[in-house]
C-alpha cells in the first residue's frame, strides 16, 4: 500500500517538470503527508493541465457519507478497472499525484521499521492516481486515491506492495479524459524499475503525521 509520502519540491519546479498550465504560486513543503489531508494532484480539464489540492481518500460520487473515503486511499492495480468504487474514475478521471519520496514499514520481530523510498537522483515523480467529485446538501469534495501494484526488487525487501509510479512519457495518455482503452492504461500499472530508486531506514518519529518536519527524513541511527 501507500499510506504516507513527501512533497517538498517548489511550485515553479513542478510547473516545468509536469508542463502545467495552472498552478498555485506556492505549495507548502510537507515531509509526512497522511490520508485525509489535501494533496497536490495534476488533473486535465478543458484541455489544460492544472494542479489542484484534492482530499486523499477517494469518495465515490454515489456515497452517502464522505467518511467512506478514509478507507479508499489506495486502489489495487489488479482490480481498479472493475471495482465499482474506482471503475468510473479509472475510465475518465485519472490524475498524477506528485511526490518526491514515500514511506513504507518493514515488519521486524517485535515492531515495524519505517523506510523512506525515493529516486536515486532525488527527482520529483508522479503516482498514478484517480480522482472523483462528491457532493451532497451543498457540500462538494474533490478527492483522490493512489494506485498500488506488486513491489519491485528493492521494495520487496520492505513490503509486498508499492505505489504505481508513472514514467514521464506516459503522463499524456494517463491524464487524457478522452482516452478509455483499457489495455494500454492497465499496461502502465506496473512496478517502477528498482535500479532507479533507493531506500533507507528512518526514525519512528514518522509514525505520527504531526511530525511533519525535515528531520523525519534523516537516516535512522
Amino acid at each position: 500500500m501507500c499510506g504516507r509520502y513527501t512533497l517538498k519540491t517548489p511550485a515553479n519546479v513542478l510547473v516545468e517538470r509536469f508542463d502545467l498550465d495552472d498552478c498555485p504560486s506556492s505549495i507548502t513543503p510537507s515531509y509526512n503527508i497522511a490520508p485525509t489531508q489535501e494533496i497536490a494532484a495534476v488533473v486535465e480539464e478543458d484541455e489544460k493541465r492544472k494542479l489542484e489540492m484534492l482530499r486523499w481518500g477517494l469518495i465515490p460520487s454515489w456515497a452517502k457519507d464522505p467518511s467512506i473515503g478514509n478507507k479508499m486511499i489506495n486502489a489495487r492495480a489488479e482490480t481498479v478497472s472493475e471495482k465499482p468504487s474506482f471503475r468510473k474514475a479509472f475510465n475518465v478521471r485519472r490524475c498524477l499525484i506528485l511526490a518526491d519520496g514515500f514511506y513504507e514499514w518493514q515488519k521486524t520481530d517485535d515492531s515495524k521499521q519505517p523506510y523512506h523510498i525515493k529516486m536515486e537522483d532525488d527527482s520529483t515523480f508522479a503516482f498514478a492516481g484517480l480522482w472523483e467529485t462528491w457532493g451532497m446538501n451543498g457540500e462538494k469534495i474533490r478527492s483522490c486515491a493512489i494506485i498500488t501494484t506488486d513491489a519491485n526488487q528493492l521494495m520487496h525487501e520492505i513490503h509486498h506492495r508499492m505505489p504505481v509510479i508513472l514514467h514521464p512519457e506516459d503522463y499524456e495518455i494517463w491524464l487524457d479524459p478522452n482516452f478509455d482503452e483499457k489495455e494500454p492504461l492497465m499496461s502502465l500499472l506496473k512496478p517502477y524499475p528498482a535500479d532507479a530508486m533507493e531506500a533507507y531506514p528512518v526514525s519512528k518519529r514518522v509514525n505520527k503525521p504531526s511530525n511533519n518536519v525535515p528531520s523525519v527524513l534523516e537516516p535512522a541511527a
